[in-house]
Parts: C-alpha cells; structure tokens; sequence
C-alpha cells in the first residue's frame, strides 16, 4: 500500500510534532510497512537522508506556507492513503484537497491543534481559517482524526465534528543505548525540556523554585531548551533578579545527551497550560525518572501507576511537589521509575503504536473489522 504523510515544517528545532511523527515512520518502516513522508528542507532537517522523506526545495513566502513545490508534487501524487499533520497551514489544506480531488481516504492528526486553549491562541485568524480557510471542510470530510488521547477527542466532539476518530498515543522509541544509561543522582535535581514557550508555564517553575528558598539550597533546577526568544529572555532575567544560584540553562538538547541528562534528573516537571500528549513524559519515564506534570496534560497514568505525578501547576502546588518528591528516599524515586519504564514498555513503544497505524490504514484502504480504538 502506498500511504503519503505531509507535515509543513520537519526541523529538529520544531518541537514535538516533528519528533513524533519521524519517530512513528520510522517505526513503521522498521516493520515493514512503508510510508512517504512530504515536508519542505529546512537546515535542521530531521532524520539521516532516509529515502522516505521527500523534502522539497523550501519556496515558501508566505506566512500561511504557501508553496507551488507542494502544489506540484501533491497534483502528481499517485497514493492509497493521504494523511496530515497539522491544520492551519497550506501544506495541510492542500493535502486534504488533493485526496477528496483524487477520491481517497485522508487523516487529519491535529496535535492538540484543537483545544480550546491552543484555538484561543490567534483566535481571529483561526476562525477565518476554520470558515474561509477551509478547515472546517478539512476537517468534516476527513475519514478519520487520529487523536493522541482521549482528552483530545473530547475537545473534537465538542465542536460538532461527528466523523470517525482514532485515539492512538504518540510513539516512543527506545534507543538502542537506553540500557547503558544509569540514573547516577548524586545531585537532586528537577528538570524542565521542551520548548520554552508561555504555554509550557516555565515561570510557575521558577516561581515555585524561588518558594522553596533555603530548601533547595543543594539541589537544581536544570531548564532544557530553546524557543520564544522574548520568553526565554524573560524566565533569565527572572532568574537574575531572584539571585538563585542554582538554576542552569542549558539550551537545547538532542540525541543521546538529552536522554543522560533525562537519566539524572530526580524528577522532571512539566507545567504546561495544556499538552495534547508530552513525549517529554514518555520520554522521561523510558529511563526510570519520575515526572511532575500538571492536569493540563493527559497523564492521570503519573498518579495511577505511582511514577509521578499528575496535579494542579499552581506555584504553591509546585512547590510543595517538588518538596515532596526532593524529600523521598532514593530507593523509592527507583521504583516509580521502575513503574514508569512499565507502563512506557506495556502501552506505549513505537512498534506497538506503529502495529495501531497500519491497522487504521489498512481499515481506511481496505475496509473490513473497524479497530477496537476508532470511535464513531
């Protein structure tokens, strides 16, 4: 079967789209079932120059994306299957015409696109996109939205969409040198990755850092990446003017040192507004750290599977977590990470949500018994 996926932007620097969606094909072409995937080259370009991605000369001039290389390529496509990552964007809406032109069966996955939160962002321009744009179209006529949680259905359906849904999780590889990474904390410290953004609610983290005072004397609070330039010269200047010693910035991280530097951290915080999935937190857990992430994320699991957890990021409920997990022993900050390397290996390993892909494909081409994850 012949299955094209488009994303308009597929640089590392991008964020977690770009990440889970070439961790998901490559997943998918290590068992055996292989997808394209279309974007446009950046100078950070995921991936190693594997054949699968298409990255077409960048011709970009717009702030929508428009491109007359994806036009063109899109027109001349011959697949079973198109599917989509994103919404707001030309590569995105001219993916979901090209398969309704060409009669073929299109997923939309939107990213957490679709929460009330991430719509009130821009919202004027969003609602002309959803109505002049087109989106809406796009997205009434899909044969099927592939969310990452069920939250994140929750929000579809509640702006009327009636059309097929798919609730798989993102995927998370685990690299071949997680065995040789050891959870070495000779130093308490609590972590922060991701893009630095005033969604992600960094400054809560900070504030709730500054609570503890004296507390956290010998201990660190390690901030991972890079983003909104007037945001992350912000959360410095915060730092500056509190006169807190031991706070590190230490930009962004990739690769094996982002995953050792995962490994050290006594926990990871993830205070963000919202996040339709965070592979930060599968991430985290995927080497036995546990991770504090606010009820704005999915992560109800944190609590349940006792490997973190899941809680209001208010600083003072910060502050006092952060206090919490500072103060356990570190044979139990072992065994929730024991817990969270579990649950990650039982429900949520790239191979097992490839296999889920491949089965809403070939349900999507092929019809036959509709997988126990569509909801209708």
């Amino acid at each position: 079967m012949k299955v094209l996926q488009t994303i308009a932007s597929f640089g590392s620097h991008d964020g977690g789209i770009s990440t889970c969606t070439y961790d998901l094909l490559s997943a998918m072409h290590h068992i055996g079932y292989s997808t394209d995937l279309l974007t446009l080259q950046s100078a950070d370009l995921m991936g190693n120059g594997e054949a699968w991605i298409k990255a077409l000369s960048n011709d970009v001039i717009t702030p929508y994306g428009y491109s007359r290389n994806i036009q063109r390529f899109l027109a001349q496509s011959d697949y079973e299957l198109y599917h989509t990552n994103g919404m707001w964007l030309y590569c995105n809406h001219a993916t979901c015409r090209i398969a309704r032109k060409k009669n073929r069966p299109y997923i939309i996955t939107p990213h957490g696109m679709l929460y009330p939160q991430a719509l009130a962002r821009s919202a004027w321009k969003k609602k002309l996109m959803l109505t002049i744009g087109g989106v809406n179209k796009d997205l009434k006529l899909a044969d099927c939205i592939h969310c990452t949680c069920m939250e994140e259905m929750k929000y579809y359906r509640d702006l009327g969409y009636k059309n097929p849904v798919a609730v798989i999780p993102n995927p998370v590889p685990v690299p071949s040198f997680i065995d040789e990474l050891m959870n070495e904390r000779k130093i308490k410290r609590i972590g922060f990755l991701g893009r630095l953004h005033p969604r992600k609610n960094v400054e809560a983290l900070l504030d709730a850092w500054m609570l503890l005072g004296i507390k956290v004397k010998d201990a660190q609070l390690v901030i991972m990446g890079k983003g909104d330039f007037a945001y992350e010269k912000m959360l410095k200047e915060k730092v500056k003017e509190s006169g807190m010693m031991n706070v590190e910035f230490a930009g962004f991280v990739n690769g094996r040192e982002k995953f050792e530097r995962l490994a050290s951290l006594t926990a990871l915080c993830v205070p963000s507004d919202f996040e339709n999935f965070g592979m930060i937190v599968t991430e985290a857990l995927s080497v036995g750290t546990p991770v504090i992430a606010s009820l704005g994320t999915p992560w109800q699991e944190l609590n349940t599977e006792h490997c973190g957890y899941w809680i209001d990021a208010d600083v003072k409920t910060l502050s006092e977590t952060i206090e919490q997990v500072l103060s356990l022993p570190e044979n139990e900050i072992r065994r929730m990470g024991e817990n969270g390397k579990r649950l990650v290996q039982e429900r949520y390993q790239d191979a097992q949500v490839a296999q889920m892909i491949v089965q809403l494909y070939d349900w999507l081409i092929t019809g036959g018994k509709k997988p126990m994850f569509i909801y209708e």
